[in-house]
């Protein structure tokens, strides 16, 4: 069994629902990740879960088995993304980063602690492995470590994705 290919598709406004049924009933695999959002509605909070890429989400064929055309036509989708004519693949390890941040319903789950002055393992890269101490996360969420190599301390941005808290 080949490996999965993941493309990007438009659906139309407030649209997820159906667009996500109509390719199931046409036996494609869909993924469209949510996320919680809170909202004040009168006097209230009010809850609900909403796609994390407004009028997007992904779906995985093989383009040269799979009818991928008739995915244009299908109640609720907009239009594949497309250039010149052909889908363009999303890269697999973006897919697989959503997806391990997500239930098995999709939703988001909420990005484990960091903070500053916890020690961190960096997962995959050249520094695969090593130690590093967490110096900042900005507002963005965009993680800076230190990290000690050749006896100097350096500055690293990386995402949350490729950290693991350390014992």
């Amino acid at each position: 069994m080949s490996e999965k290919i993941w493309f990007l598709l438009q659906f139309k406004p407030n649209s997820h629902r159906l667009a996500e049924r109509n390719l199931l009933r046409q036996n494609f695999e869909t993924f469209l990740p949510m996320q919680e959002v809170t909202r004040r509605k009168s006097t209230r909070f009010v809850s609900d879960l909403r796609p994390l890429f407004p009028g997007y989400m992904f779906v995985a064929f093989d383009p040269q088995t799979a009818p991928w055309r008739k995915i244009n036509g299908t109640f609720g989708v907009s239009k594949l993304v497309s250039f010149d004519g052909k889908p363009k693949p999303v890269p697999l390890d973006l897919i697989a980063g959503l997806m391990r941040r997500c239930d098995v319903a999709g939703k988001l789950l909420p990005s484990r602690r960091l903070a500053p002055g916890n020690q961190v393992k960096l997962l995959t890269g050249p520094f695969a492995n090593f130690v590093a101490k967490v110096d900042t996360i900005d507002s963005n969420q965009r993680i800076w470590i230190l990290m000690e190599c050749m006896g100097q301390r350096t500055r690293v941005h990386v995402t949350a994705d490729f950290l693991q808290l350390s014992d």
